[in-house]
């Protein structure tokens, strides 16, 4: 799975810096997954954990239901946020992002990663861009050993 996540990170990342603007500015593409804990005593909630990416340096947890992350993963729906600031609760991993879209990937019914992508740009990405990591999010999902 490591290996499959940091390859298509990789290829995330070269592809939308190979394209115009807005996609060009992409300043973080990666994965967080699933934290094989699950629950502990520490954390009431599931949580993500940072997985393989490109880009700055990372917030390495993040909780079901906090941020754009977070919400996705406990929503089971993408978020497609053309502005984080107006994003309720958005954690600022990197200043620098103005937008994000966020895509779970499932596993049957339960999430085990997420697809996270910021631009530096707002409105950085639109509904070809979910679209297409949808599909891609239903691809690891089936691919992957999770």
């Amino acid at each position: 799975m490591d290996s499959n996540l940091a390859n298509t990170a990789s290829l995330l990342w070269h592809a939308y810096k190979s394209l115009p603007s807005p996609s060009a500015e992409v300043n973080w593409a990666g994965f967080y997954v699933l934290d094989p804990k699950k629950l502990s005593s520490s954390t009431p909630k599931p949580q993500l954990i940072l997985g393989p990416f490109q880009g700055k340096v990372a917030c390495q947890t993040i909780l079901f239901g906090r941020g754009v992350c977070g919400t996705a993963a406990s929503s089971k729906t993408t978020q497609l946020v053309p502005d984080v600031e107006a994003f309720p609760g958005h954690i600022a991993c990197d200043g620098d992002s103005k937008s994000e879209i966020v895509v779970p990937i499932l596993k049957g019914e339960e999430v085990v990663a997420i697809i996270d992508i910021d631009c530096a740009e707002l409105n950085g990405f639109d509904e070809v861009d979910q679209r297409w990591l949808e599909r891609l999010a239903v691809l690891l999902g089936e691919a992957c050993n999770w």
